[in-house]
């Protein structure tokens, strides 16, 4: 610990700043987790396979219902703006898909890749740390006296080194964060896609009796 408090008090601002982009990295990591787990996602599969099922016995107001059960989910929204105008025909349809598509993907894919940028900031003023740390060994061996060349190349040399140290610790965990989040997002817009393609046929084919005839059997 003793080490630690000591290379930020001599690496000031470097370490200092690498620091607050771990902080903010951190925040985003937390708040993105809690989101994509917690809000936007769904069980696709299970919920999709409910939907359908009322939407061919004609229980459309019931399937609504369903997705006001879950009002945050990405999915859930984009199904219920689809069965809302379940009776308006092809067309209308098809533009409430688009529109609420057009409207949820962008809250899910906020600030996820933010993460990539952080972590290549984070190294990049690694890599400035270590280059200021190296200038000035450089003068000191040119300024400073015989009896404390030492002791100012062993501070300019550890400035060069924790500062890299620290870009790439803060670094790698945003990176990996970043393509963890980014799948599970893009898993996410995945199912809308799929599954809004899959809602707009049932219900077309709804409107052209086929939901009328199967909740007659």
């Amino acid at each position: 610990m003793d080490y630690i408090a000591r290379s930020f008090a001599e690496g000031f601002p470097w370490m200092h700043t690498i620091l607050l982009t771990a902080i903010i990295a951190l925040g985003i990591i937390i708040e993105r987790f809690i989101f994509l787990f917690f809000r936007y996602n769904i069980n696709a599969r299970a919920f999709m396979a409910q939907v359908q099922k009322l939407v061919m016995g004609n229980n459309i107001d019931r399937a609504i219902k369903l997705c006001n059960a879950a009002p945050n989910a990405a999915l859930a929204r984009v199904v219920k703006a689809g069965l809302t105008r379940a009776n308006k025909g092809e067309r209308e349809i098809h533009n409430a898909l688009e529109e609420a598509t057009l409207d949820v993907i962008p809250l899910v894919q906020k600030r996820t890749s933010t993460l990539q940028a952080i972590g290549n900031i984070a190294t990049m003023l690694g890599l400035l740390g270590t280059v200021v740390g190296l200038i000035g060994a450089f003068q000191d061996l040119a300024t400073v006296s015989a009896d404390k060349r030492q002791e100012a190349l062993g501070r300019n040399i550890a400035l060069a080194m924790n500062t890299t140290a620290a870009g790439l610790i803060v670094a790698i965990p945003c990176l990996f964060a970043y393509v963890f989040l980014a799948n599970v997002t893009k898993k996410i817009i995945d199912e809308i896609d799929q599954y809004s393609v899959k809602l707009e046929n049932l219900l077309s084919y709804r409107l052209k009796g086929g939901g009328e005839a199967e909740g007659e059997r």
